[in-house]
């Protein structure tokens, strides 16, 4: 599990109660307890927690989020870097696909001070929340299972309701890519929506920030050729983008 799984995983267990122990953060992320505190340390350094004896809690600054804000914080500038070159891909009158996850909901945020005419289909809650304050943008909700963590719909409904779309483009928010096993996820109940989108729309687009290239998360989307390109942040090095062009991903 990559660290910024276990920092969103985390935050979610904070959502729930108002401290976490060590010692239970690591049986339930299977991971020591020494792994456990570096990560505290990092995610208190960066000002998503606050560390106390054996454990920590939310810092005041977060106390009020909701667990979907807080995980927006991991890594917000490279996704909002990632979110605003993603935007140049859209035209007017374009059916739009987004799926859920952080970054497609920063993306949605930017869609909004676009201003062009254009439909967003998605399953992402959050992302339908403010893209309804756009009065050019037209939103077509996807419905099925609800998922309080991750602020979206799932399941077999949600499936077939995307299934009846063929999107002239497609975000993809994913957890991990690497130039072995391809694009690769964690949460199981968007595993199908993602391939689904990657394998209907007529452009699919990953959108990811540069700390999730080259890690690989649990399950196998597919591989590195189902989606046209990448488009992350500056940190990826050119040696990296080279590194994957040559195995036929280009990353912007």
């Amino acid at each position: 599990m990559l660290y910024t799984e276990r920092a969103e995983l985390i935050l979610q267990q904070l959502q729930l109660q108002a401290t976490v122990k060590v010692t239970e953060l690591a049986e339930l992320l299977r991971v020591s307890v020494d792994t456990v505190r570096r990560d505290l340390k990092s995610m208190e350094q960066n000002g998503l927690v606050r560390c106390i004896r054996g454990g920590a809690c939310l810092p005041d600054s977060l106390s009020l989020f909701s667990n979907f804000a807080g995980r927006e914080i991991v890594n917000i500038d490279a996704k909002r870097e990632a979110a605003k070159k993603a935007l140049k891909y859209i035209r007017p009158d374009m059916v739009v696909a987004l799926n859920s996850g952080t970054t497609n909901t920063i993306l949605a945020q930017e869609m909004v001070s676009k201003g062009e005419r254009f439909t967003v289909v998605t399953n992402n809650f959050e992302a339908i929340r403010l893209l309804m304050d756009s009065p050019s943008i037209e939103v077509i909700a996807i419905g099925g299972k609800m998922d309080s963590v991750e602020r979206s719909t799932y399941g077999t409904q949600c499936e077939r309701e995307f299934a009846r779309y063929f999107p002239d483009l497609a975000f993809l928010s994913i957890n991990a890519v690497d130039r072995e096993n391809g694009f690769t996820d964690f949460r199981m109940s968007e595993i199908g929506v993602l391939q689904l989108l990657a394998e209907q729309s007529k452009k699919a687009i990953a959108v990811m920030d540069s700390s999730k290239i080259g890690k690989c998360s649990r399950v196998k989307l597919f591989p590195l050729t189902q989606v046209d390109r990448l488009v992350t942040d500056e940190n990826a090095t050119e040696k990296m983008r080279e590194a994957y062009r040559k195995r036929g991903l280009i990353i912007e």
